[in-house]
């Protein structure tokens, strides 16, 4: 395999991913706090002083990185609806027992009153416990600003917890937008965070826009069907070649 065949094979690697990617992206248009996901590439110069072309460049995945630009926040009047300002976390529990960070506030609560997202996770307090409300609170529940839940009947209640990830770009995607620490040294856990606005009765969508996604997967496919052309135009040239070279002279 000759080097105009590895740089295609690096390139419609790295295409490859990236339209994975996209196509998540896109998938997650309507869930509500969902990030976006953004991959890096690099180039890597090869140098041979040996070969008759010269240096080679090749393109690298250096992996990818959370976008946490503020999604929209609609106003929906839903009591158990709870959307973030700024760039603090809620904490749940997963059904399988993880401890997950994400944005979605479109919350409801089960028949044992606890406090949980659409997907089944339970929402945790300040100090990382499940939520869990009395069947009267719901008539006049209250959250206010920093999270704190509380009715007329049953006064303060608890408070929605709201977390710092210092190392947010290392944690792990599970799906429904969440994520988990990776079991990994050095990486800091989640502190609570006291600069985070919460509003009740409203949700944050995705911060993905689905036209510029659309448009940048268009891009993608389109380059990464060149890049399979060229591994294809180079293949054909390396048989017709060894056609020629095992035809008996005349």
């Amino acid at each position: 395999m000759d080097n105009s065949t590895y740089i295609s094979l690096s390139l419609a690697t790295a295409l490859r991913r990236q339209l994975d990617v996209t196509a998540n992206n896109m998938a997650n248009t309507s869930t509500a706090g969902f990030k976006g996901e953004r991959v890096v590439f690099s180039s890597f110069l090869h140098r041979d002083e040996s070969a008759a072309t010269g240096d080679t460049s090749f393109l690298i995945d250096r992996g990818s990185y959370v976008d946490q630009q503020q999604g929209a926040i609609t106003v929906t009047g839903n009591t158990l609806d709870v959307a973030l300002k700024g760039e603090g976390w809620f904490g749940y529990e997963t059904p399988q027992g993880q401890r997950a960070y994400g944005r979605d506030g479109h919350f409801a609560v089960d028949a044992q009153g606890a406090l949980m997202t659409m997907s089944g996770a339970r929402v945790l307090d300040i100090g990382g416990n499940p939520i869990n409300l009395p069947p009267d609170a719901l008539n006049d529940l209250s959250i206010s600003r920093n999270g704190t839940i509380s009715s007329l009947a049953n006064g303060v209640i608890s408070q929605i917890g709201v977390f710092t990830l210092p190392d947010v770009q290392s944690y792990e995607r599970i799906g429904n937008g969440m994520f988990i620490q990776p079991d990994l040294d050095g990486i800091r856990p989640a502190i609570p965070d006291g600069t985070t606005e919460v509003v009740q009765g409203a949700i944050e969508g995705s911060n993905i826009q689905p036209v510029v996604e659309m448009t940048r997967m268009m891009s993608i496919q389109k380059a990464y069907e060149r890049a399979v052309e060229l591994m294809n135009g180079e293949d054909d040239l390396r048989r017709d070649m060894l056609r020629r070279v095992g035809r008996p002279p005349s």
